[in-house]
């Protein structure tokens, strides 16, 4: 059977933007980027399971998530790596929350090492976790909405890097993020018939915890190796005059989660403040 995306033409703006009733999944959602999402999915009244590897830190930010809105929010330790892990996750949202109608990618790694000097396995820990990760994430929440025959969105969080390259040593995560770019506008194509969108949402550099360290360690790295990289202030060319925020993104990914996009799927959404112009 196929299912229909509904006409919300004639919805209150307030309903559109509403995600009362919807259970989501935020992967990487213990701090930085996931838990902006987090946060801003809780307050539009979805019911939440928030995924990281770090298992306390997932308790703590959905107990925050909790207390804050009143909704439920649950954390769960999960490598969105390990295909048996992404499937109990999956399980457990069914589980606790009574099903899935938004599942979120944002998890991953973000690793600088100039290409002649890139191991075989950091490579493949890239891929591993930036687009198998994604890949499984999507199946798991697409068979999840399809057996419940509801339809229901999947974001994937995929960056500039899926358009461009910043700067040297990034050749591992750059081609992660393409291929999750293309992986999106597949997944669009399969699961259209089953009422389900994917979109894509592409930030730019923000200032994260995970990023912030990440951007420090490349510098590092490449400092090793005589390349120069730009201090975190300069790293993009922003038009808005400031580096953008996580809640910047994160007000994206409600847009592409709730009913105000319905009409869009197979579209990655450039969230850069202009950089890429």
């Amino acid at each position: 059977m196929t299912l229909a995306f509904p006409d919300v033409s004639r919805s209150p703006l307030v309903d559109l933007l509403s995600l009362g009733g919807r259970r989501a999944v935020v992967t990487g959602a213990a701090q930085g980027l996931g838990k902006a999402i987090a946060l801003r999915l809780a307050e539009a009244g979805a019911d939440l399971l928030l995924v990281d590897l770090d298992a306390a830190a997932a308790d703590a930010a959905a107990a925050e998530i909790s207390s804050r809105f009143g909704v439920t929010a649950r954390g769960f330790r999960t490598d969105v790596s390990n295909s048996a892990e992404v499937t109990a996750a999956a399980d457990e949202a069914v589980a606790v929350l009574g099903g899935i109608d938004i599942w979120v990618n944002n998890a991953g790694i973000f690793p600088n090492v100039p290409v002649l000097d890139l191991p075989d396995d950091m490579w493949e820990q890239v891929f591993a976790v930036n687009t198998r990760g994604v890949f499984l994430g999507a199946r798991e929440a697409g068979r999840r909405m399809a057996d419940a025959g509801h339809g229901g969105v999947i974001v994937n969080i995929v960056s500039t890097a899926g358009f461009r390259v910043a700067f040297p040593g990034m050749a591992a995560y750059v081609a992660s993020k393409h291929a999750v770019r293309g992986l999106t506008k597949s997944l669009a194509v399969d699961l259209a018939p089953l009422g389900i969108r994917v979109l894509g949402v592409a930030p730019s550099f923000v200032p994260t915890e995970g990023n912030i360290a990440a951007a420090e360690a490349a510098t590092q790295a490449a400092a090793e190796h005589g390349i120069e990289i730009p201090p975190l202030d300069v790293m993009t060319s922003s038009r808005i005059g400031r580096l953008g925020t996580p809640d910047d993104i994160a007000r994206v990914v409600l847009f592409a989660a709730s009913d105000l996009s319905v009409v869009m799927t197979g579209s990655t959404l450039l969230a850069d403040a202009g950089e890429t112009l």
